[in-house]
């Protein structure tokens, strides 16, 4: 249900939000189901952070309704049933927009688990409309496979994303560069995309840009950097970096570029672990900044600091990353915002 001749944009993740959604793990579809009581504290920890600032809808199977009641006694936090296969709700639920008489509509992408890499997403690729219902949200419906976590945007005309995880053969095979950049300009109202090449090594998602650059203000990036030319990471960065130097963003305004140093490489066993400060979140008034302990306390340190002086106007509130990180995202992979009616 495409509205015609109404212009929606999606506005920037730091603009006033009116709750945030997230949904609840699921045991069944875990990476490491064993790690489930882990995780369910990790995302309550997460959840209650976030309601310190603003309301907060978690989505829930009617099979685990009665026992997340009983985790939470807070009048902004609600919980609503709503089926799902996995918890990433950035990835398969709404994109939400903005008309110019100031309506809220969500983008209801089609999800296909990252790539067909995990199965079943039935449930999840309904999660969207089923949301945006219960809101009462008017729905747009996008012909094309695309999850909240691999682009990022100014609120002025300017999306970020990258050639690995939007050109990968598994999500949009029929469509070419131009016409996957089409459907991001014609949804979101976007004038300008910036293609990053790769994301961080070990992204199980092909390369979401929230892992590794973001907007902070417009015509201003934060890329998470490596300055170890022996790190798989380091490449990445620096092709990146220089990317990003060489472009402008919609305004025709060469960007501004803020560093942040990556977390010391950690694994799992073989796998490398995808630890970054940039799959933070935006709440209003403040900032949910993952933090890694252990060998990361002095990279912690320094992006603590390095946030407040950049957001001198904004708490920020650190939260252990570690509590869902061998699931396959964080913080801004889980959440996803809901901005206020114009």
């Amino acid at each position: 249900m495409n509205p015609i001749n109404i212009s929606y944009k999606m506005p920037a993740e730091w603009e006033e939000h009116q709750r945030t959604f997230i949904s609840w793990p699921v045991k069944e579809s875990m990476c490491y189901p064993e790690d489930y009581a882990t995780v369910s504290d990790g995302y309550r920890a997460i959840v209650e952070a976030i309601a310190v600032y603003e309301p907060v809808t978690v989505l829930v199977n009617q099979a685990e309704i009665e026992k997340v009641q009983s985790l939470f006694n807070n009048a902004a936090i609600e919980l609503l049933v709503i089926e799902h296969d996995d918890a990433w709700l950035r990835d398969n639920g709404p994109t939400f927009v903005v008309s110019e008489a100031g309506e809220v509509a969500g983008v209801n992408w089609i999800f296909n688990a990252w790539g067909e890499k995990y199965t079943p997403w039935d449930l999840d690729d309904l999660v969207a409309s089923k949301v945006l219902a219960n809101y009462q949200v008017k729905q747009i419906d996008a012909p094309i496979v695309m999850e909240g976590g691999s682009f990022h945007v100014d609120g002025e005309g300017t999306l970020i994303t990258t050639e690995e995880c939007l050109l990968h053969p598994n999500r949009n095979p029929s469509y070419t560069k131009t016409e996957i950049e089409g459907y991001l300009k014609k949804h979101l109202d976007v004038s300008k995309v910036v293609w990053l090449k790769n994301g961080l090594a070990g992204d199980e998602t092909d390369g979401h840009v929230d892992n590794i650059a973001c907007f902070i203000a417009p015509g201003k990036i934060m890329i998470q950097v490596c300055d170890d030319p022996t790190d798989a990471n380091y490449k990445t960065t620096q092709e990146n970096l220089a990317i990003l130097e060489a472009e402008v963003d919609a305004k025709g305004r060469k960007l501004e570029i803020v560093p942040v140093k990556q977390p010391p490489l950690r694994t799992d066993g073989d796998d490398r672990l995808t630890l970054s400060y940039l799959n933070f979140y935006f709440v209003n008034g403040g900032i949910i900044l993952p933090v890694f302990g252990e060998d990361a306390i002095e990279t912690d340190k320094a992006a603590i600091e390095q946030f407040k002086q950049l957001f001198p106007e904004r708490v920020i509130h650190p939260i252990d990353g570690m509590a869902i990180i061998r699931e396959g995202g964080n913080i801004h992979c889980m959440t996803q915002q809901m901005p206020v009616n114009r």
